[in-house]
């Protein structure tokens, strides 16, 4: 048997994010982890090798139709598959083993198996029971199912995301059931391999819960770059057989009932948490009415000792969410003050182009009754962008009216994901829209545009 300070249970962003800043903090580690890797989904089956292929899908997309116009000349490159394949695995391992270093670096104890807590400072992996002061649970989560459809991601015809990184070969049409984040990321590297792509959604706009402009724009953006969409459609069923699915849905407008046939689906509806055989009824942790484990401000749960974080609990599953709340978590554990601030919270959609948003849609702000202010650049104003062939899209600033505090921000266009992070550290010390007009921006840069929608908040942006 084996004491600890810390057990976390899950080596995912969060589990492993919490794990090394409290072997950083003095504390003795150690992680439960059945994967033969660690890294959790995201660096597994998830946001690393997803961005892999959204890499080179991206450069396939570019020599087929922006090369020419750049001079390079020269016949369309072929796809290898299997080496596209490769070229995700060995960025995924480089990744994994990055973990295992830090794990030895920090002296932090890798316990190979899955986790049972049975009961507070008890956690059994095997046939072996660890002792601990303190237990995380990092479990993660999974693909939601839906009534209906049965995935075999070992088939290859009905898949979730995970099944869906690993298909045997690139098919020539596939069914996206939901216009989320994932769903969206993987329809769109599918689609610039040649496969015909069309996405079905229960509700009347794609991505839910963002900005509308953003959605509307967005739509349009990936309508034009080959992916179908039909919007206001509940799915009924998928069936496969002889290697082809059926996909039967009825359309919320007239109750009509409409078949597509694909030689994948994909179902990409959402995940939840990721609980099973963790123990946690006869430990007597509570959960939410969504499944999730119940904490406090401070991440515990009911139980003493036991703590909870990432998409194990409320909040947007974001793997960079649950690294604040693992480094929280452990700071709280080592009797510091941890902080989230889940006002700030950027999310990104890896597709060409790149969607970001942190803080309130305009919606939502006007929501909370202040006065509001919106500042809007386009992306054919900047310079930078148009050189990338990249002038579609916009920067989408909202700020309060009568105090010109950020109160949210939204962009569409190239650099996106990394663009937002300037709006980021401005709401986290609480900036005017003022405060980002007035600070200089290198030229030529995409981030011009981020001050130019400042600068429409005030005196009026200049290259437009």
């Amino acid at each position: 048997m084996s004491s600890y300070d810390l057990i976390v249970i899950g080596a995912g962003p969060g589990g492993y994010v919490c794990a090394i800043r409290a072997a950083q903090l003095g504390l003795k580690v150690a992680v439960v982890e059945g994967r033969a890797t660690l890294g959790g989904t995201c660096l597994n089956v998830g946001c690393i090798p997803s961005k892999a292929l959204l890499h080179a899908s991206h450069m396939y997309h570019e020599a087929g139709h922006n090369f020419e116009k750049m001079g390079l000349m020269g016949e369309l490159p072929a796809i290898d598959w299997t080496v596209m394949q490769g070229y995700k695995a060995e960025t995924v391992e480089t990744n994994t083993k990055g973990i295992e270093f830090l794990f030895k670096k920090n002296k932090i104890d890798w316990i190979k198996g899955w986790g049972v807590i049975e009961g507070p400072g008890k956690v059994k992996v095997g046939d072996e029971t660890h002792d601990a002061k303190n237990i995380a649970i990092a479990t993660g989560s999974e693909p939601s199912p839906l009534k209906g459809v049965e995935v075999d991601n070992d088939a290859g015809v009905i898949v979730d995301s995970t099944g869906a990184l690993v298909l045997a070969k690139i098919p020539e049409t596939m069914v996206v059931i939901g216009a989320g984040v994932i769903g969206l990321e993987l329809g769109s590297v599918y689609a610039r391999l040649g496969t015909k792509v069309t996405v079905i959604e229960y509700l009347d706009a794609i991505t839910p819960g963002m900005d509308a402009d953003i959605q509307k724009q967005f739509q349009r953006t990936l309508t034009k770059q080959g992916l179908t969409f039909v919007l206001g459609a509940a799915v009924q069923s998928a069936t496969a057989k002889d290697g082809q699915a059926t996909v039967t849905y009825k359309l919320r407008k007239d109750d009509s009932e409409q078949q597509v046939e694909a030689d994948v689906v994909l179902l990409a509806t959402g995940r939840r948490p990721f609980l099973n055989g963790l123990g946690l009824e006869a430990a007597g942790v509570a959960l939410t009415d969504r499944g999730q484990v119940a904490i406090d401000d401070h991440w515990r749960t009911n139980v003493p000792g036991i703590y909870a974080i990432g998409d194990a609990v409320a909040g947007p599953m974001l793997a960079h969410k649950a690294e604040d709340e693992g480094i929280a978590a452990a700071e709280v554990i080592a009797g510091k003050a941890g902080h989230v601030n889940y006002d700030v919270i950027p999310g990104v959609i890896y597709t060409s182009p790149e969607v970001a948003s942190v803080g309130l849609t305009e919606a939502a702000a006007k929501e909370t009754g202040r006065k509001v202010k919106v500042g809007k650049f386009p992306f054919m104003g900047n310079a930078r962008a148009k050189a990338l062939f990249q002038g579609d899209g916009f920067v989408k600033i909202i700020a309060d009216a009568d105090t010109d505090r950020v109160l949210g921000c939204h962009i569409i266009g190239p650099n996106a994901g990394e663009m937002i992070h300037e709006v980021c550290v401005a709401m986290e010390f609480g900036a005017s829209a003022e405060d980002i007009a007035m600070t200089c921006h290198a030229h030529p840069t995409t981030s011009e545009a981020v001050r130019e929608a400042a600068l429409a908040l005030g005196g009026g942006a200049i290259h437009v």
